[in-house]
């Protein structure tokens, strides 16, 4: 076993966590998973002769909490200052966009229209635009649920937070709301290691995603997995 792999995963196993609440990096089933994260785990796990262990969860604060609590060695999470204090990341391999969805009679028109008193916001619990929008918003409010679409509805709040993509077909399933079309964030997409980890093998990881960038790997994971409008980041 490589000095990397045994840093990496020192139980012989990698355990790879793959939150499958981001319908753009990961689909599928906890017993079948699918997507560019679970398709990244397995070239690593390969490069580095290791089995693998997928652990899904369906939200990123709780694959966020597996990787802290030592219950996983490899996350997919998006890059945030509250994340990496306990998470060491790549630079990202994918780039995706936080949009809001308001009801299609609302004034709301812009980003900064958002941003105002009275204005409740229902968002993910946890997620990479929940921890955004409460450390950014100054006058508007953060409603968290289990999904920002749910609490929006449940609750009448004015705007629901969002992923691009999943955000925009649900719009269009529902015609009473309309997107407000410009993006209120980019959310970089990485992976991570705890911050324990030798340099060595925190270089390693970084150096393979700009591999896999650069060789088309993850470009055709997106589009075999059905996300060909996702957006690869652009070399560190």
């Amino acid at each position: 076993m490589s000095t990397v792999a045994a840093d990496l995963a020192p139980g012989g196993v990698l355990r790879a966590s793959i939150n499958l609440g981001n319908p753009v990096l990961a689909q599928g089933t906890p017993d079948a998973p699918a997507g560019v994260t679970v398709d990244l785990a397995r070239e690593l796990a390969r490069r580095l002769e290791l089995p693998l262990e997928l652990v899904c969860f369906d939200a990123a604060r709780k694959s966020f909490e597996a990787m802290t609590a030592g219950r996983a060695d490899l996350c997919f999470l998006a890059v945030d200052p509250a994340r990496s204090e306990e998470v060491a990341f790549t630079a990202p391999y994918v780039v995706i966009e936080g949009v809001f969805a308001v009801p299609r009679e609302s004034a709301l028109t812009t980003v900064a229209d958002v941003d105002a008193a009275g204005i409740r916001i229902g968002v993910k619990q946890g997620s990479a635009y929940d921890l955004y929008l409460t450390r950014t918003l100054q006058q508007a409010t953060v409603v968290r649920g289990a999904e920002g679409v749910d609490v929006f509805r449940a609750d009448k709040l004015e705007v629901a937070a969002g992923i691009r993509q999943p955000i925009t077909r649900y719009v269009a399933e529902h015609p009473d709301l309309r997107l407000i079309d410009e993006r209120f964030m980019q959310i970089q997409q990485a992976v991570g290691t705890a911050k324990s980890k030798h340099p060595d093998t925190v270089a390693y990881l970084y150096a393979l995603i700009e591999d896999l960038k650069s060789s088309g790997f993850i470009a055709t994971s997106l589009a075999t997995s059905g996300q060909p409008d996702a957006t690869v980041a652009p070399p560190a």
